[in-house]
């Protein structure tokens, strides 16, 4: 599919003077976007912009929880040899504080906001998968709530946030909430990665006409680094969860050094995920410095270009990383010497984008309200974290600072100024986007003093309680260490926090008393200022033409003429939620698409997933298996009468002369494009397993290891197994071109020849280890063996069933060859189960045999 040459393209801006004429399309537009009737259904809804509140809503009350537990924490240590809580709970509490701050508020809330910002900056009605975002909302909440509530019934994890084993796998020495936080963060991970897909493909494919890549607002910019980071950084602790929980559920020994296996494991997945983690919730706070400035200088942000390469490489650098929180463990110096030169490099990208938003103030015209105080107070905080940050990357300090409350500070200055303040200084920017209404300047400059205050009163001692010998993690310390002092300012200071975090919820409660305001109260360029106080459903009135990256500073009438839908797509003439997708480079228009409508599916599809984690939770496993079986055929229904629809006419005009299709399928759609996304989440989660494969051979002179039960699985089955996955593979590659051509019936046959393909490698990938008798009881090799063979024959089954799947599309008469996006989405499913088996089949099936 051709895009259209916008530069051929003549706005005919007197096209919808008419004022009849715009009324009755604006009648249309919110009838359509109209907010649907009955509890039931508002709660829901798929609306993007609904969801995000209620997002938002929740990310905070999570905050709020975690916060309190912390004063609990705080009061503890206050004194010396103090008795307020026992050293059960203590564990308790910091463990839930700690899983709470990060899994439950800080990337959730930066997604949460990112779905009610994206539409509005990129000028679309909605994000291209509304009921994806509904299906995150509710995983995450019901996820939150299982975990969080734990505490109330004294089985919270107790490990420790990051959870080391051997002394969290070893079911004697952890309870319940060990399984509790494991099972319950894997499922809002889920949460996570499905959040990153709709935030990628919708910034790729959902721009206005025009926004080139380097016309984007640095928010979408960010955001879209941050959410490719999740796919890279998310599914190896999805990997690490996946052994952690095979070893406690089945006693599978990755963990157990006197059965082969290495806690150091645990720590490689965790932490090449808890080093990106940090940056993850970084970025979008920075992503907001980006937005603010401009604004309050009233000028283009300067050094562009260096801002997107300096997100682009601390992305990068911050996968690099990960060893600098193992330096204690006994690694060698090459490793030392590498990991510390890369945790050094990465305050660079991060410099550059602090200097370039002091020289936009320092070039502006600066206005200093109270959302950039709230920007310029958190970066001051952030900067002494980063210096700490800089200071432990030296392995020598590190091996004396490592487990004491010195590393406390660094993070807590890193997170208070990187993530917790710039969000309140967003929220005091981009409340009145929301509701119509300010919040109050003088409440909110009093809480900024008062947090600022407070949260140095409370971090900065620690750096001197550390040095002086305080460790972490600890309930207690006795009087004769002379910290008494220390900790006392550091509890003061803690309450000094939460009374200026007090102080905003007061603000937030205050707001549905005053009058709403007028529109774009900043005077702001980018697109999210289009929003009328009113807060009309459909977002924003008509698409618009971009050619700047402040449109409503530099493009002459430029509200005015989106307001009156002199621009692309300002009708809902069918009566369907409707927006653009464009090309990912030039946003150039391809297709209207559709958009879900409000939908329980997504909520009940959730519902049965958290079965299935939660039961596990408790060894129900029948019961967990009829969830398991339950949310397959919600994911079937849903996906049968809510995606690849046809629609009633080829393609529809979008005003000034262009008309683009209804329906495209392939690497120009929107669904290709989610699909190829989840799969690269899936083979990182893979590559986490196969890391594990090839670290247990690099830690054992013989691997594997001579004896009973240790026999491989030689190279007949696994080769058979990659026969038959290549067999299917191709079957279906066949099917769908040939199926384009109009070759219906031989389409069929390949799918139905597929079929049976993907089922006979489940059988062949599972008689290899069966039939040698592999005992993953026994060591860890034949326990990484099964693992590998369960993970790619379970990714056999699912490729059958997405073969039936678009067979019975087929025969349904649902997937004409004119129309064939589902073919074309489980081909690329396709692919990557092919590059998964070769890799597994090739490493179990050979690798010993070469070694």
């Amino acid at each position: 599919m051709t895009a259209p040459p916008l530069d051929d393209v003549a706005l005919d801006h007197t096209a919808q003077n008419d004022p009849a004429v715009r009324t009755a399309q604006e009648d249309r537009l919110r009838a359509v976007w109209k907010p649907p009737a009955g509890l039931f259904l508002r709660w829901s809804d798929v609306n993007n912009n609904r969801v995000g509140i209620w997002y938002t809503l929740t990310a905070f009350v999570f905050m709020l929880f975690a916060g309190v537990l912390a004063l609990v924490m705080r009061a503890q240590l206050a004194v010396p040899d103090n008795d307020l809580v026992s050293a059960n709970t203590f564990n308790q509490l910091f463990t839930l504080h700690g899983s709470m701050m990060m899994f439950l508020f800080a990337v959730p809330m930066f997604e949460a906001v990112s779905i009610i910002l994206l539409p509005q900056l990129l000028g679309a009605r909605d994000l291209p998968f509304p009921r994806l975002s509904a299906f995150g909302y509710w995983s995450f909440l019901i996820g939150g709530v299982f975990v969080g509530g734990s505490i109330f019934f004294n089985v919270a994890p107790d490990g420790g946030w990051f959870m080391y084993p051997p002394l969290t796998t070893r079911t004697d020495l952890s309870g319940l909430g060990a399984d509790i936080w494991m099972l319950g963060l894997s499922f809002i991970e889920v949460s996570s990665v499905a959040a990153a897909v709709e935030l990628i493909v919708g910034v790729l494919k959902c721009r206005p006409p025009g926004m080139r890549l380097n016309l984007m607002p640095l928010y979408a910019w960010y955001i879209l680094v941050v959410a490719v980071m999740i796919l890279f950084a998310f599914p190896p602790l999805i990997a690490g969860d996946v052994l952690f929980e095979m070893e406690r559920l089945l006693d599978w020994p990755f963990f157990d050094a006197a059965r082969g296996g290495d806690p150091l494991l645990w720590q490689h997945l965790f932490w090449i995920f808890g080093h990106p983690e940090v940056y993850i919730i970084f970025l979008p706070s920075i992503a907001l410095f980006a937005m603010l400035i401009p604004t309050f200088s009233q000028r283009h942000l300067l050094g562009y270009p260096w801002i997107v390469l300096a997100a682009v490489g601390t992305a990068f650098l911050s996968f690099g990383l990960w060893v600098h929180h193992m330096f204690a463990t006994g690694l060698p110096k090459i490793s030392l010497a590498f990991f510390s030169a890369a945790s050094e490099a990465v305050a660079i990208p991060t410099g550059v984008q602090i200097f370039c938003f002091i020289a936009t103030l320092w070039a502006g015209r600066v206005i200093w309200s109270t959302p950039l105080l709230y920007a310029t107070g958190s970066l001051a905080i952030f900067v002494i974290g980063g210096l700490t940050g800089v200071m432990v990357a030296v392995a020598p300090f590190d091996w004396q600072a490592h487990d004491t409350y010195f590393i406390v500070a660094h993070l807590h200055y890193v997170l208070l100024g990187g993530t917790l303040l710039p969000l309140f200084g967003g929220l005091y920017y981009y409340w009145p986007l929301v509701t119509g209404k300010k919040l109050s300047d003088r409440l909110g400059r009093i809480a900024f003093w008062v947090m600022f205050a407070g949260a140095n009163l409370a971090f900065f001692p620690m750096h001197f309680s550390g040095l002086m010998g305080m460790p972490r993690r600890v309930f207690t310390y006795p009087a004769e260490l002379g910290l008494g002092g220390l900790n006392m300012a550091s509890t003061i200071g803690a309450f000094l926090f939460a009374a200026g975090v007090a102080l905003v919820c007061v603000d937030l409660c205050l707001s549905p008393t005053r009058k709403k305001g007028k529109r774009n109260p900043w005077n702001a360029g980018t697109l999210e200022w289009l929003a009328h106080p009113e807060d009309e459903d459909w977002g924003i009135r008509s698409v618009p033409l971009i050619e700047s990256r402040y449109p409503i500073w530099d493009q002459p009438g430029f509200v005015e003429k989106v307001d009156e839908g002199r621009f692309f797509l300002p009708d809902a003439e069918e009566g369907r939620r409707e927006t653009i997708v464009t090309t990912v480079l030039d946003a150039r228009p391809l297709q209207v698409v559709r958009l879900g409508t409000p939908s329980f599916k997504p909520m009940f599809t959730a519902i049965a997933l958290g079965g299935v984690f939660i039961l596990t939770t408790y060894h129900l496993y029948w019961a967990a298996l009829g969830c398991g079986v339950t949310t397959l055929a919600m994911i079937l229904w849903w996906l049968w009468t809510g995606t690849a629809e046809i629609p009633e006419k080829a393609g529809k005009s979008i005003g000034h002369g262009l008309t683009i299709p209804l329906y495209i399928s392939g690497p120009s759609s929107s669904g290709w494009w989610a699909m190829f996304i989840t799969m690269m989440a899936d083979a990182t989660a893979f590559s986490g397993l196969v890391f594990g494969y090839y670290f247990f051979w690099t830690i054992h002179p013989e691997f594997p290891p001579a004896g009973p039960g240790m026999d491989g699985p030689g190279a007949f089955w696994p080769m058979a197994a990659l026969a038959l996955v290549l067999a299917g593979w191709a079957a279906t590659l066949v099917a769908r071109i040939i199926h384009a051509r109009g070759q219906v019936s031989a389409a069929r046959g390949l799918l139905a020849f597929g079929i049976l393909a993907s089922l006979a490698s489940l059988a062949a990938g599972l008689a290899g280890p069966w039939l040698t008798d592999l005992r993953p009881t026994l060591h860890v090799y034949p326990a990484i063996v099964w693992t590998l063979a369960i993970w790619t024959t379970a990714h056999s089954g699912i490729g059958a069933i997405m073969q039936a799947y678009a067979l019975a599309r087929s025969l349904a008469g649902r997937m004409p060859p004119a129309y064939d996006a589902d073919l074309h989405n489980i081909t690329v499913y396709q692919h990557f189960l092919a590059l998964t088996a070769i890799v597994a089949y090739a490493t179990i099936g050979l690798f010993p045999a070469a070694a």
